[in-house]
């Protein structure tokens, strides 16, 4: 059920960053290549008012300055997520345990070597990295955790590594932010996130055969819960989606809500129905 659900949502942001992205890239070729198109949303926002005049005017400022901001907000979020993201693994191999990491690897038969051990007091589990993620715990968690709930989080750890979602997640989160005038995107961008935690759980206690060690370790890490906004995008083990994924622990077959309001959907398919019919026009 998550499984699907987690596929939906991703595809929707997707769709809607497509659509609203071709739709400025075909506008943008039109301002600076005089490419001659048929119909565009923009061009058809610019139409409704008389050149020239005062109402033209606003709307063509508006306009760009919307195209302008999604445009530079977009290249900003991955200029600030490279940047971040080297400056917190270059912080982490600072404090790596070298010994710990390699009993801890051999521990769990990681074949990849993907698990690094920092020291640090404080509980941490994560998941980090595009291209190649890997997990990080700190000897703070391994002294708080018995054998079997760091595996629980070992194995939620390795789900979120598997299915790639830093990446996701991020590319998600900067559709939401360069599109924030369609409410769906930031929606879909929030309930990933509460799906991929529940979709790691669910992972972890099949893999385990019981959900105790999962269950002891999130609410042992739950005391210990810390939020850094200014690191990059990581897949924390103990994040805002507790609630839903304690519920999901005590009563694994009822079902969690992840409905957008009326609002965010009112908002979000009256632009998407202008936007697709022009798409429509053009073919």
């Amino acid at each position: 059920m998550w499984r699907k659900k987690s596929y939906f949502v991703i595809s929707l942001s997707l769709l809607i960053a497509c659509l609203v992205w071709s739709q400025m890239g075909a506008f943008l070729a039109h301002i600076f290549f005089g490419v001659n198109i048929k119909a565009n949303f923009f061009k058809f926002c610019f139409s409704l008012f008389k050149e020239g005049s005062v109402y033209y005017f606003v709307v063509i400022t508006l306009l760009n300055i919307v195209i302008a901001y999604s445009i530079l907000s977009t290249l900003f979020k991955i200029a600030e997520q490279y940047l971040l993201s080297r400056r917190f693994k270059q912080k982490l191999f600072i404090y790596k345990n070298v010994e710990k990491t390699r009993s801890i690897n051999e521990t769990f038969k990681r074949v990849n070597k993907d698990i690094l051990v920092v020291n640090a007091d404080q509980p941490l589990a994560f998941t980090l990295g595009f291209r190649r993620p890997f997990i990080v715990i700190s000897t703070g968690l391994i002294r708080l955790l018995d054998f079997d709930e760091l595996e629980a989080v070992v194995e939620h750890e390795a789900f979120h590594q598997k299915k790639y979602d830093p990446l996701v997640i991020f590319i998600l989160q900067l559709i939401s932010h360069a599109l924030w005038f369609i409410p769906l995107t930031k929606w879909c961008y929030k309930n990933y996130k509460i799906i991929s935690e529940l979709l790691a759980d669910e992972y972890a206690i099949n893999k385990m055969g019981t959900e105790l060690g999962i269950s002891a370790a999130l609410l042992k890490l739950i005391k210990h819960c810390c939020s850094d906004k200014s690191s990059p995008v990581l897949v924390h083990f103990s994040n805002e989606s507790v609630n839903y994924r304690l519920q999901q622990l005590v009563d694994p077959h009822k079902t969690i809500p992840l409905r957008a309001d009326i609002t965010t959907i009112f908002v979000s398919i009256y632009v998407l129905i202008i936007l697709l019919g022009m798409t429509i026009v053009i073919v």
